[in-house]
């Protein structure tokens, strides 16, 4: 078992440190609520009414409304700070004759365990109250609340069993048996006799629970039979343990999300790949090609430039036939760069054209002069 508190019980001025363990547990065939088309677990969600969205536990705090509607809300800071004198003790008040604790009282029962060093005023405690036939009433505070108590022995254990509050026992209240019912002395007579003949020493280890057996032997018969299927799984779906609490695969979870990270974007290439070398490749012949049209402009522009100049220094006296000839000098540059020579053979034309243009020029000065 696993001690639920730790504490000590001070009855005078002895203190006997106790660990606290539940002593009773209930047990049934655990059902769940499944679909009957599929088999699928039946999941509640808590949800608020106000918005409609899902509440983590960590969200949810307690409320009180009060009498003209309002709403006070207590988180747990607010239920911290509350005091609670006996938190970690079991503080005796008094000790009663056991035939006035009405059973109707009676809640839950716990078993007390002594610390190794506190034995000896456990037994004189225990010893004590088998004696006189008494009970220790008593106050402990359990999950945050504060409850009454009782400590009573069983064999050579003290039991602590909680008491309900008198506010929390209803009152019986059947007006049908107020009236005034006559029984005859025969008839007592006859269900005394009854009752001698059912007479017996309680023993509840004769007693059994039938629907329960006959549940398991309806199973196991299921079982035997093949009339089961898979338990299916939801992709995606946390599992829950039998208290309710919802398992995730953490491994699973973060494979979904590495998963996830790389489809958002484009895979890198292997080093030494078909495609790598590819990749690496196209820089290359692209500033080739860079470079060698920007070679190809240069050496167009330093020819054109000399035949500017040329045309200019034989253009001092006769600016028309200079133009015209400067016309037969693009004309020609265009079937230059039309036949696709060199850049070379383009100049060497250009040059010659404008020889041409020079002497026709000095020509027609000499006529005038004549």
């Amino acid at each position: 078992m696993r001690a639920i508190w730790k504490g000590a019980v001070a009855f005078g001025l002895v203190n006997v440190p106790v660990k606290l363990y539940a002593a009773t547990g209930e047990h049934q065939v655990p059902l769940h609520q499944v679909h009957r088309a599929d088999g699928g677990r039946i999941r509640y969600r808590k949800t608020c009414s106000v918005c409609g969205e899902s509440v983590e536990m960590t969200d949810i705090a307690k409320g009180y409304e009060t009498a003209d509607g309002e709403l006070v809300i207590l988180t747990d800071e607010d239920l911290a700070q509350l005091p609670l004198a006996t938190e970690r003790e079991i503080e005796v008040i008094e000790f009663v004759p056991q035939e006035q604790v009405d059973p109707i009282l009676l809640a839950k029962t716990y078993y007390l365990e002594p610390e190794r060093t506190a034995v000896k005023p456990y037994a004189l405690l225990r010893e004590a109250l088998a004696t006189t036939e008494r009970m220790a009433v008593v106050k402990v505070a359990l999950r945050q609340r504060e409850s009454m108590a009782v400590l009573r022995v069983r064999d050579d254990v003290i039991c602590l069993q909680t008491l309900l509050w008198p506010d929390e026992v209803r009152a019986a209240d059947f007006p049908v048996l107020e009236g005034d019912v006559q029984v005859r002395p025969q008839e007592l007579a006859m269900a005394s006799s009854l009752v001698e003949s059912l007479a017996a020493d309680f023993d509840p280890s004769g007693f059994e629970d039938s629907y329960e057996g006959a549940l398991e032997s309806l199973i196991e018969a299921k079982v035997a039979a093949g009339s089961t299927q898979g338990v299916p799984e939801v992709e995606g779906a946390g599992r829950r343990d039998s208290e309710g609490a919802e398992v995730v695969d953490l491994l699973a979870a973060l494979q979904r999300s590495v998963e996830k990270a790389r489809g958002g974007r484009p895979e890198k290439p292997a080093a030494g790949t078909s495609r790598g070398k590819g990749s690496a490749a196209e820089p290359k012949e692209r500033a080739t090609a860079t470079k060698g049209s920007r070679a190809k402009t240069s050496a167009q522009a330093p020819a054109d430039g000399d035949a500017a100049a040329e045309e200019r220094a034989t253009g001092t006296e006769g600016a028309a036939p200079a133009r015209g000839g400067g016309r037969g000098g693009g004309s020609g540059r265009k079937k230059a760069d039309a036949s696709g020579k060199p850049a070379a053979s383009r100049r060497s034309a250009k040059q010659d054209e404008g020889d041409g243009g020079s002497s026709s020029t000095a020509r027609r000065a000499k006529r005038r002069a004549s």
